[in-house]
């Protein structure tokens, strides 16, 4: 006969960890516009569903008793408000994984199979978690950067000083440093040049170095941004902490769906069309821009060959954001056209 106060914990922990999921999914799907997370955490339930099925379903239902229950009326001031949305999701994703751990723990005493599979949906959970919570804080941080410049190191010291100077009433969002033919002395001082003449401010542009998550910490960067072929997510955030924006070129809906499991910040997206500055043999194009914007809500740069004639191409595909290079003396037009009120809204909802 099965213990009859493990089972109303069980039924417990098995409602409060489907209810909780069904919030946090219906965060990801309704207040972020974002298919890829609402699919995670639709399987998430499901997987739970399918586990929770190992539980007698009969045996829970009759040893549930909420009418005698002492934990019904028992509740702190803090559970009756929430701030917002967000906080409504924090909230019910610490829930579940209260619950799980519950589930996890009470179930060895019948079940150890089901206890390992309960175990393995919590660790699914703390993925989620850290998905969810890095999409959230990137769009906040990232909601007015519409425009990344690329520049290089040029060829002396005072050349950059200039190309620097002419970028500063230009007012973009983000200014990436890429040279793959300096020396490390000289990008290193470039990249902390670059920092003395852009200190941190409300207006002030993000400071990203291409390639080099070390030269990245050394010089107080704003973040790194990272290509296929680097150093993972992973490894680049043991180098620059946790509060550093980490980006990755993508080229595939996959590879964008693997950055954002791996805890990117931002995606750069491309190349879109033949570009001047760098040779590609394939074109993933607006389709694949067309692609991200229906499915993946964390901030996305279009990148490869875009300029003032072809950014309507671009915009009109739900991408806000956009990253150029040779395309960088026309600053400001670009940005007067991503910031205008004709153009495309963000495509995503304001977040609380």
């Amino acid at each position: 006969m099965p213990n009859t106060p493990t089972t109303r914990i069980l039924d417990a922990a098995t409602n409060r960890a489907t209810e909780g999921l069904r919030v946090v999914e219906d965060y990801a799907r309704f207040a972020l516009d974002d298919a890829h997370l609402t699919q995670l955490a639709k399987n998430l339930r499901h997987d739970l569903a399918t586990a929770c099925a190992g539980l007698s379903q009969q045996d829970r239902h009759a040893s549930r008793e909420t009418q005698q229950d002492v934990g019904t009326t028992l509740t702190t001031p803090a559970e009756s408000k929430r701030e917002g949305p967000w906080e409504v999701c924090l909230a019910s994703l610490e829930r579940t994984k209260q619950s799980l751990r519950s589930l996890e723990e009470y179930s060895k005493i019948d079940s150890p199979k089901l206890s390992a599979q309960f175990e393995s949906l919590r660790y699914q959970l703390y993925t989620l978690e850290r998905t969810l919570t890095i999409t959230q804080t990137s769009r906040l941080r990232l909601s007015n950067v519409r425009l990344c410049i690329l520049i290089d190191g040029q060829h002396s010291l005072e050349s950059f000083k200039q190309l620097i100077a002419n970028l500063l009433d230009a007012r973009v969002g983000m200014i990436q440093l890429r040279d793959k033919t300096l020396a490390d002395r000289e990008l290193l001082m470039r990249a902390q040049l670059l920092r003395s003449m852009f200190p941190r401010h409300k207006d002030a542009p993000l400071i990203l170095i291409n390639d080099r998550p070390d030269i990245a910490a050394i010089a107080d960067a704003d973040g790194v941004h990272l290509g296929q072929d680097d150093m993972n997510v992973k490894n680049a955030r043991s180098i620059v902490g946790p509060r550093k924006l980490i980006g990755i070129s993508t080229h595939t809906i996959q590879q964008a769906r693997t950055a954002v499991l791996d805890g990117a910040n931002y995606l750069g997206a491309g190349p879109t069309f033949p570009s001047s500055t760098k040779p590609f043999d394939k074109f993933p194009g607006l389709d694949y821009l067309q692609q991200l914007a229906d499915e993946i809500s964390l901030p996305t740069f279009a990148i490869g060959g875009i300029d003032a004639e072809n950014l309507e191409q671009v915009l009109a595909t739900g991408t806000t954001r956009v990253a150029v290079s040779g395309a960088a003396n026309e600053a400001k037009q670009l940005l007067k056209q991503l910031t205008e009120p004709s153009a495309p809204a963000d495509g995503q909802p304001p977040l609380q």
